[in-house]
């Protein structure tokens, strides 16, 4: 099968409610802006609704779609009409860049990620997913469609590490039971969830799954938490305090 690697969600028709159900959460707040050190200028590289970015510094926000920039909230960073493959500054012209989530939604992320690494001064920050871990969420056992769309969809952790800078580190960045952002590891102890469909909707991967496919998982899954299956098999999850899944922080240095 040919792996996809981004533009492949249009978020001017399905991108409404990120801003709601996709909430930065604070712990991975920290770690992001750890990443940027003491940069003052600040590149957020297809920026969506605004999540993650800091407000105690310069920030420049980059995001392609109109419907998402709307749903930057009031006081946010101004937000230009561009895309990461084509970055309209000039060469180091930021103390730092970010990215969160986005590579994959990139047309050519290779191209992206080195447009990134030329308009820093500075690090590089990419918080994204490892698509040869995305299985360690129970939720591949009922939809593993989710899950294979997942893996052709996010592209290469090295690939990336490789790109960013000649020093690259990758760190596991662990879920906190309570995160308030919405990715679908965000959930792994509040089963329920995935059976709102407004959760679904502000997780771009459903929108590759047959429907037919995800309403049979949903019902299995159903099912098992009414009858008490799930929580025979992965109540545990219920009291963990963090889930260690395939979410990565990539931060490269020149």
């Amino acid at each position: 099968m040919t792996t996809v690697h981004g533009g492949d969600v249009d978020y001017e028709s399905t991108g409404a409610g990120y801003a709601v159900r996709r909430r930065p959460d604070p712990r991975i707040t920290a770690m992001i802006h750890a990443a940027l050190g003491d940069a003052r200028t600040v590149l957020n590289v297809g920026a969506g609704a605004g999540s993650y970015e800091p407000a105690d510094r310069y920030v420049l926000a980059v995001e392609p779609s109109a419907r998402m920039r709307a749903q930057r909230p009031a006081g946010a960073a101004p937000a230009l009409h561009a895309t990461a493959e084509a970055l309209p500054f000039d060469d180091g012209g930021f103390d730092a860049a970010m990215a969160t989530v986005t590579v994959h939604q990139w047309s050519d992320a290779a191209r992206g990620l080195a447009e990134m690494r030329r308009v820093a001064r500075g690090p590089v920050a990419v918080l994204t997913f490892d698509g040869d871990a995305v299985d360690r969420l129970w939720l591949a056992d009922y939809v593993p469609e989710l899950m294979a769309a997942e893996r052709r969809r996010y592209p290469a952790v090295a690939m990336i590490a490789g790109a960013v800078g000649v020093r690259a580190e990758v760190l596991e960045v662990p879920v906190p039971i309570d995160c308030v952002d919405g990715f679908t590891e965000a959930y792994y102890a509040r089963p329920e969830q995935f059976l709102d469909p407004r959760v679904r909707a502000a997780q771009s991967a459903w929108n590759f799954v047959d429907p037919a496919a995800a309403a049979g998982g949903l019902g299995r899954l159903r099912a098992d938490l009414e009858s008490g299956a799930w929580d025979d098999r992965f109540g545990h999850l219920r009291e963990q305090p963090e889930f260690r899944g395939a979410l990565r922080l990539i931060v490269g240095r020149p």
